[in-house]
This record gives C-alpha cells, structure tokens and sequence, in this order.
C-alpha cells in the first residue's frame, strides 16, 4: 500500500508492505506552487518505476467540511465535493485532491482512499466545537471548530501511551504538533476533547506563516487598507511577519547571531504555545502527558525546554518528544480496515 502526504511545501510518500514494513520512501521539498505538479509526476513516476502492484492508496487529507468521515473511499461524485473546501485550507486541501487525481490517473486499479486530519475532532464537546454566533449562520454555513493535525495529535497521543505502558484511555494528555502549521490538543481517556485549530488551520497558536489567534476588528480594519489580506494573513504572517524568517533552524540561527527581531519571533511563538498548555491543563483538571511532535515539537529539545522552563505547572507531568509519522499512522488505520 502507499501512503502519499501532499502539502503546498512538500511530497511525502512511503510504500508500505502488508506487515507495515517499509519497501521505499521519498520526499521531495517544493518551491513555489508552479513547481509542485511537475514535482508530483515526478515522485508518482518513481514509484511507477519500482513495478509493485499498489492495491491501495492512503491519502491525508486536511479538511472534510465536516461532512465527509475517514476513510473515504474516493469517487468523482466525493471528490468533488472536498474540492469545494478548498478555500478553507488554502495551503493544503487543494494540494490533497491534486495528490488524488494524479494517482488515480497513474493508479488507475488502486483504491484511493482519504484520511482527513477532522476526523479525529468530529466528537468534540459542543461547548469546544461551537462559536459563539447567530445560530441561524451556523446551521447555514455549517460553522464549528473543526480542528487540524488530527491524524498526527492521534498518533502521537497513542505512542506516548505505549512508551509510558499505560492504556491511552487512561491517561489525559496535550499534544502539541509544532511546525509549519501548529496546533495544540486536550485528549481525556483517548479523546480529543479541544484543539487549538478551528473553522480553518488559521486559527490558534503563532504559526510560521500564520499568525494565530487575531482579534477579528483587526481582520476588517485591515481588509479596509490591505490588497490580498488572505494570502497576507496565511503566507507573510506568523514568525515570517514578525522577523521575515519562515524557517525555525533560520530562526534559531538568526538568534544565536544576536538578531533582536528573530529573538523576538521566537519569543512570542513560545509564549502563545504556553497559554494553550495552560488552558488545556484548566481543561482537563490534570495533565499526565505532555508530547510534543512535528518538525519542532520532535525535532528541537531548545524549543520544547524554553515552553517547559518556566511552567510549574508540569512538576507532576512527563514530558515526551514523538517523531511524527502521519504516513504510518494512515498505514496501520488501512491495515485495521
């Protein structure tokens, strides 16, 4: 089976045995949107190449509208209703189903399958997931938190259970996936409970390019004076707006350096990570795992210390780093099927 991980900056794919062995992986870095077609026909090529008969394809998908549930198996009829929730996951979603199509133009006998990063918050409180507007606009639009990163906060909370051996129903955890995109999870007794994220991956912590949690009488002020505010708001804010680094290690460089704007960024990104653990302590009552994962969250103990340093409050708490694997995650939920 293969497992592929379209995203606006990057191709992942792994092929996995039956036994959930790897046979072969890649992943190719993408720069700029132009470049990622003829990047994706170039890995879907390789694979071609390996001569392996793919009977399923697994496909992480950011957002499911919340209309549709994982796993989908994938028709022109669903397929085209995810591309209408492209605009609500602009980075992503559209990179997703452009991942679909190639595959089952170059895989045509293959099952395609979605795994949406949703799904893991579809059952969130009503008091978590609700806005506080009109309900009439809510029924319309089909408002709530959806929650992102689903697949990787599932992950991660089920790996830390298995590391501590203590059943993942059991134990109150916050994941916290730090990377490009951020976001932050409560999970009580193996479920999710809140998240960070919310309509869009827009919403939550300071992000690389996002800027997290905006007061919306700043939105209009700006949409008012500023061309673009969107693309300004998903791709040049964040840590990028605050030192015009997208990158953390060029962050942590710039730092090192004595750059004040990037110490600044930093900083700031940190901050907004802690009053969402704090929260989410109040959440949840008690907190037995803290697991950091994604590219930061597993990647750089110098960041996960500067969260822990100053928060007393995970004296009676065990903290991990979880190297993310959404493709093996996407792997053992197939091969549960």
């Amino acid at each position: 089976m293969l497992v592929l991980n379209c995203g606006s900056q990057s191709i992942k794919w792994k092929l996995f045995y039956p036994d959930l062995n790897i046979k072969k992986e890649g992943h190719l870095k993408i720069l700029g949107n132009k470049n990622f077609e003829k990047g994706l026909i170039g890995e879907l090529g390789k694979i071609k190449k390996l001569g392996e008969e793919i009977n399923i394809i697994g496909h992480r998908v950011v957002h499911s509208g919340g209309k549709l549930k994982s796993p989908l198996t994938i028709t022109s009829k669903n397929l085209k209703e995810l591309e209408k929730f492209n605009n609500l996951a602009p980075l992503h979603n559209p990179f997703n189903i452009l991942g679909i199509k190639f595959s089952q133009s170059v895989f045509p006998k293959a099952k395609q399958l979605a795994f949406f990063d949703t799904s893991f918050f579809a059952e969130l409180p009503e008091r978590a997931f609700i806005y506080a507007l009109p309900e009439k606009l809510q029924k319309m639009y089909g408002i709530r938190r959806f929650g992102f990163h689903g697949i990787s906060h599932e992950f991660a909370a089920s790996e830390a259970a298995k590391i501590t051996d203590r059943p993942v129903g059991d134990l109150n955890i916050i994941t916290c996936h730090l990377g490009g995109g951020s976001s932050i999870a409560a999970i009580k007794n193996g479920k999710a409970i809140d998240t960070s994220m919310g309509f869009t991956p827009m919403e939550g912590l300071v992000m690389m390019t996002r800027g997290g949690d905006i007061d919306p009488g700043l939105i209009f002020y700006l949409n008012k004076k500023v061309k673009n505010l969107e693309s300004v708001l998903n791709y040049e804010s964040g840590v990028k707006g605050l030192c015009g680094l997208s990158e953390m290690l060029d962050v942590l460089k710039a730092v090192e350096k004595g750059s004040k704007k990037a110490k600044l960024a930093l900083d700031i990104f940190v901050y907004s990570v802690q009053k969402y653990i704090g929260a989410y302590f109040a959440v949840l009552g008690k907190c037995d795992l803290l697991v950091f994962t994604g590219s930061i969250g597993a990647g750089s103990k110098k960041i996960v210390d500067m969260i822990c340093n100053d928060l007393s409050i995970l004296k009676d708490t065990k903290v991990l780093q979880i190297k993310d694997n959404e493709s093996l995650a996407i792997a053992q939920k197939i091969k549960n099927l």
